[in-house]
């Protein structure tokens, strides 16, 4: 018997687990494929309050985001790191007293952080102008953060499953139905084999299948929320431009698309907003979605880009709390918690939120099934256990530590892994002592950390999830690590 189950492997559901796993509470959390699996690995990879969202009044979710910002920079200097936004002017979309307001609320709707406020610059001789066309005098600048968003799935279901939870991925929750003695769950692993469990508390944190679950198994009624299911669609080309900045580009249909350096090589661009119907995971962007953020580029950079310059897509179902607003972009992203108690058992269902507000929505829903005190305001990720938080100081002195590595390689293990990756290079003196080399900047020894440690299966899991490592492996490196994994799991 557990105390809790949760069910779905994304942001939300790993964010719980690992909420509960600290208050000690026998907590499983089972994933229908891997974690992060579907909308929580296609997101825009920010951490950010949400600047757009002032237009729309909400006020209060900004203000949340913002505060979650500075939180979750605390508690995983390595994985999230904060970036410039350079915002180009347009006088005929919004007027610059517009802007200036709500950057000034921006600013100060979280209360005092660690990162820069917004300014005004002139971008006719400033650097961060060069990348734009000559049309734009004048811009503004304002801070957010970057994070990998599969990977800060993970490190929430690791350290769940070091606080004792026990994680179940690939492993399908086919039934729920209280019983007397308990929530009974019929789960269907990933050979086919049907089995069940017994819990005395349940989440559904489904994400795009919230509603769909609770239609299935007979516990949706009149007054259950539903969700708006809407595309994110998301571009990768080669670099667009020098820097470590990002852009926020306005559209003329009021809309906002993001330019961001990805990946060392790359730009990634996005997002789009469209209705959607179908199965979540099969989600891929259209040639309508490709064309429109081509076209975005093509509007505001000296660069040109056309849809044969796309290197990898991506697309993302967003699960969001149906508000009724007629416009795919202005619905909330909001979160709503519908807490329901059936034959006396409670089910808390999740629906919305966003990436920036998990820990917080986690924290409000363990607070509702159970007393006791929150505690993930302040305790590091695993890896984020670094000397005050200085990830510049950290990645010094492992190149001290660790001067046979290749630069690369060490930004991208201290990025990903932080403090943890002294387990991946133990006592290593050399970088053949790494194991086997896939290619590129693949070891053996990385790919054994990952199967033992986080949950990787397949190279997919490897490459796309818990490494972005599939953008810059040629494919026979790819099947090379694939006609491995057999005799590596």
């Amino acid at each position: 018997m557990y105390d809790l189950i949760v069910i779905g492997g994304g942001i939300n559901g790993a964010g719980i687990a690992r909420d509960a796993a600290g208050r000690g509470l026998k907590t499983l959390l089972v994933e229908a494929e891997d974690l992060a699996g579907a909308t929580s690995s296609a997101s825009t990879k920010l951490i950010h309050g949400g600047l757009r969202y002032l237009e729309y009044y909400e006020f209060r979710l900004v203000r949340e985001a913002l505060r979650e910002r500075t939180t979750l920079l605390g508690i995983a200097p390595h994985l999230i790191r904060p970036m410039t936004f350079v915002l180009p002017h347009e006088s005929h979309l919004r007027p610059a007293w517009m802007i200036r307001l709500g950057l000034f609320m921006y600013d100060r709707l979280g209360g005092k952080g660690p990162l820069p406020l917004s300014r005004g610059i002139g971008l006719k001789n400033n650097a961060f102008g060069q990348p734009l066309n000559d049309t734009y005098k004048k811009g503004f600048t304002y801070s957010d953060c970057w994070v990998d968003d599969a990977r800060l799935v993970v490190l929430n279901a690791i350290d769940a499953k070091e606080r004792g939870a026990h994680i179940m991925t690939r492993t399908l929750c086919h039934s729920l139905m209280a019983g007397p003695e308990g929530w009974a769950v019929g789960l269907r692993d990933s050979h086919g084999k049907d089995f069940s469990v017994t819990a005395r508390m349940a989440v559904n944190a489904t994400g795009p299948w919230v509603r769909q679950l609770l239609d299935r198994c007979g516990l949706a009624h009149d007054k259950t929320p539903r969700v708006r299911l809407v595309k994110g669609s998301h571009i990768v080309t080669m670099k667009l431009f020098d820097g470590d900045q990002a852009y926020i580009l306005q559209q003329p249909d009021r809309r906002i698309v993001f330019a961001i350096p990805y990946e060392r090589n790359f730009t990634l661009i996005g997002t789009t907003d469209e209705e959607f119907t179908g199965d979540p995971r099969h989600a891929a962007i259209s040639e309508n979605e490709t064309a429109y953020l081509c076209d975005a580029v093509n509007r505001s950079f000296r660069a040109r880009i056309r849809p044969a310059d796309v290197v990898w897509s991506y697309s993302g179902v967003r699960p969001l709390l149906d508000d009724g607003e007629g416009s795919a972009s202005a619905v909330t992203r909001d979160y709503r918690l519908d807490l329901e108690h059936i034959n006396r058992l409670p089910l808390l269902s999740v629906f919305g939120g966003k990436i920036t507000t998990y820990r917080h929505l986690a924290e409000e829903t363990v607070n509702r099934l159970h007393e006791g005190g929150a505690w993930t305001a302040t305790a590091p990720l695993p890896g984020g256990d670094m000397p005050d938080g200085n990830f510049t100081a950290f990645l010094k002195d492992h190149a001290r530590r660790y001067p046979w590595m290749p630069e690369q390689l060490l930004y991208r293990y201290a990025r990903a892994y932080g403090t943890r990756m002294d387990r991946i290079v133990r006592r290593r003196t050399h970088i053949g002592e790494l194991g086997k080399h896939f290619g590129g900047q693949l070891y053996e020894a990385e790919v054994n950390y990952l199967i033992r440690n986080e949950f990787a299966r397949t190279a997919e899991d490897i490459l796309w999830r818990r490494s972005k490592l599939g953008l810059h492996l040629n494919p026979e490196t790819v099947m090379t690590l694939e006609q491995a994994m057999p005799d590596l799991l």
